[in-house]
């Protein structure tokens, strides 16, 4: 990386006497505050969303990182908008030397930004410059990379558009989900942090610029009805749907008017050890079934026809007002027959 000039700096071990504020909200920065504090870091404010309500009866909720912080007496602040002049007064008044920032769910304004000797520095799930955005973990998994990781930036005014300090390389198995990343990452961008800071405070930080664009699309926010399987699709993309989208908000589709969460599932390989079960599938196939269709329903799952006249097999499934389940077990209990096409309302 091109190291850049610093104003400011502190002899080393020193940055155990500064003064840091964290912001962040869900468990991905609870985590992050965690190895903060055990790391011996003076964090002397924490600033999180405010309480949200939750279930029936509409209880507010403590975020995990209000959690944490209250857990180990850290004063917590929760402003609706953080860039209200009463709060970045009330900050101004906390005298940070950073600001550290892990999903916090807000966007800092100039204001903030500016005030810290040290800067605003972020935590993102994400090797930017790709994936700049609210949700970098689930699309890595939506879209198929073969590695994810953690960046430490310095933050400015655009979104996620800071320079870069370090980074950690993350593997992304077949098998993963937006959650398993999610907690693979929240480890690593921790550790990472606490690793990075000292160079920070010391000055023999290096820090690199991004590229004005993103080799990726922008990582918007992941809402509900983005769980809802379009089965026009191939059978690949589908499958990263079903892991992308776990645990929220889950892929979905319907069945005889009831909805069907997909929790799991795999792409139909051209071989398989069932010679006379893959034949009939492979025959249903060429057809070109409608796409949503279901060709055959047994112990292996739900094969359902997709784009591309490929095929995805639903393995664990969780109808509507029940528990998730192997297919199998869902299949004992709820009769599946060829010809049934899913999604159809």
């Amino acid at each position: 990386m091109k190291k850049k000039k610093k104003t400011v700096g502190c002899p080393a071990e020193a940055w155990r006497d500064k003064r840091i504020v964290f912001m962040g909200t869900p468990d991905f920065s609870a985590g992050t505050l965690s190895v903060l504090c055990d790391a011996g870091y003076q964090v002397v404010g924490v600033v999180t969303q405010t309480d949200k309500p939750k279930g029936r009866s509409k209880t507010p909720v403590p975020s995990p990182v209000k959690e944490e912080a209250i857990k180990r007496g850290i004063p917590v602040y929760q402003p609706r908008k953080v860039r209200d002049p009463a709060f970045v007064s009330l900050l101004k008044d906390l005298s940070p030397d950073m600001i550290v920032v892990a999903a916090f769910g807000q966007i800092i304004p100039k204001s903030i930004l500016e005030m810290p000797p040290f800067g605003c520095i972020n935590v993102h799930a994400s090797l930017l410059p790709k994936y700049r955005g609210a949700a970098p973990i689930q699309y890595a998994v939506l879209d198929g990379e073969e590695t994810s990781g953690v960046t430490i930036m310095k933050m400015d005014e655009g979104l996620d558009t800071g320079d870069m300090i370090s980074k950690v390389v993350v593997p992304i198995t077949k098998e993963e989900t937006g959650g398993s990343l999610f907690d693979k990452l929240s480890a690593a961008g921790a550790n990472l942090l606490t690793e990075t800071l000292p160079s920070v405070f010391d000055g023999t930080a290096s820090y690199e610029k991004q590229p004005p664009q993103s080799p990726t699309p922008y990582a918007g926010m992941i809402r509900k009805e983005m769980g809802k399987m379009d089965f026009t699709k191939d059978a690949v993309v589908l499958e990263r749907l079903v892991r992308g989208m776990d645990p929220w908000p889950g892929a979905f589709t319907e069945i005889t008017g009831k909805t069907l969460k997909v929790w799991k599932s795999a792409v139909q390989e051209a071989a398989s050890p069932e010679k006379d079960a893959q034949d009939e599938i492979a025959a249903a196939a060429e057809t070109s079934p409608l796409p949503g269709t279901v060709i055959l329903a047994d112990g292996s799952g739900i094969h359902v026809a997709c784009g591309n006249k490929s095929i995805l097999v639903l393995t664990e499934v969780q109808l509507e007002g029940k528990k998730r389940m192997p297919a199998a077990d869902f299949l004992r209990g709820f009769r599946v027959e060829p010809g049934t096409v899913l999604g159809a309302l």
